[in-house]
């Protein structure tokens, strides 16, 4: 059974923590981009993610543009995999500051 998960080609992880006490840990800008996050993150992911994209950038509004082009690619590889490469959001590129990102 895929729960509310629907279709994807995302891994599924059995795991023993609680979500919802790691997601109460986050900072506020943290928990109000995942909040609104179209995939199913865990706030251990998001966090790690999101830690790495601020320790490259030094900015906390740099570093969730970060969050949201990885959150970008990780849908265009799963369209691609669960609708296959010709879904138009299977080639998506996410533009930021002139670069190409994706």
């Amino acid at each position: 059974m895929h729960g509310n998960r629907g279709k994807t080609s995302l891994k599924l992880k059995r795991r023993n923590e609680d979500p919802m006490r790691e997601f109460d840990r986050l900072p506020a800008e943290l928990r109000a981009w995942l909040a609104s996050a179209v995939l199913p993150w865990r706030p251990r992911s998001v966090r790690r993610a999101f830690d790495r994209a601020l320790a490259e950038t030094g900015d906390q509004s740099l570093a969730l543009s970060k969050l949201t082009a990885l959150q970008i690619r990780l849908l265009a590889r799963d369209a691609a995999a669960v609708w296959g490469p010709e879904h138009p959001q299977a080639d998506v590129m996410f533009w930021s500051n002139d670069r190409k990102i994706g």
